[in-house]
């Protein structure tokens, strides 16, 4: 027999399109998940030590927001920002960098943030030989307190304000022997140096502490750096 055309359309015809349109919605939020699970992010944290008024807010600001201020307060307590650092495959490491009191009376809170961190930037005042004499009793905090595998950079700070320039720059470069660690002298002011030390910092974290296949992927996109590397 012909058809109706004014007769109803069955249940199971809707049924049908409704699981056809379930399946549909499904594979699509697998493919999109997919798609996101491939870009996710790997998480780093890492620390700005030293003296108070050495420059390490400013150093953490121009590096995070391209930004300077001249008149920074001292940090009381602690402080960070959330960086993300992405090449050009696609990987992203994203970056929590904290920002730590210098004075003596917030050096317990200090420690207590050494746990988990992948990597510290030690830093000194160039114009401050004080700060530099600090610099062993730094390290030995953080062997003390931070991770076994850390990764430590030192940094000489202010090398804008060259005229008052109270440690050499080979005094830098002679510590940084001793300890095996890699050395740039930088001006937060200035823009010197300031992401070069972070591309340090990471691709030594990377090389030792890859933690998932984006980390691996760094040690193939990132520029390469030796062992150690000196900036002027």
């Amino acid at each position: 027999p012909i058809p109706n055309p004014q007769s109803p359309i069955p249940n199971n015809f809707f049924i049908c399109v409704k699981i056809i349109i379930i399946k549909i919605i499904n594979n699509f939020t697998k493919i999109i998940l997919k798609k996101n699970m491939s870009k996710k992010e790997t998480k780093y944290k890492i620390l700005i030590l030293g003296d108070s008024k050495v420059g390490k807010s400013c150093f953490l600001t121009r590096y995070a927001d391209k930004t300077y201020q001249e008149d920074y307060l001292s940090t009381i307590g602690m402080d960070y920002k959330i960086k993300n650092y992405e090449l050009e495959n696609g990987a992203i490491i994203k970056l929590y960098i904290w920002d730590t009191a210098g004075q003596d009376r917030f050096r317990s809170i200090t420690s207590n943030y050494y746990k988990g961190a992948d990597g510290i930037i030690l830093i000194y005042d160039i114009t401050k030989q004080e700060t530099f004499n600090n610099v062993r009793n730094w390290i030995t905090s953080i062997k003390e307190e931070a991770p076994a595998k850390v990764v430590l950079i030192l940094v000489g700070n202010k090398v804008d304000d060259e005229k008052n320039r109270a440690v050499p720059q080979s005094e830098g470069e002679k510590i940084a022997d001793e300890y095996n660690l890699p050395f740039l002298e930088c001006s937060a002011k200035s823009d010197i140096n300031v992401t070069e030390t972070f591309d340090v910092l990471i691709k030594k974290i990377v090389e030792i502490n890859p933690k998932n296949k984006q980390g691996q992927k760094l040690q193939q996109n990132r520029i390469v750096f030796g062992e150690k590397k000196k900036f002027c």
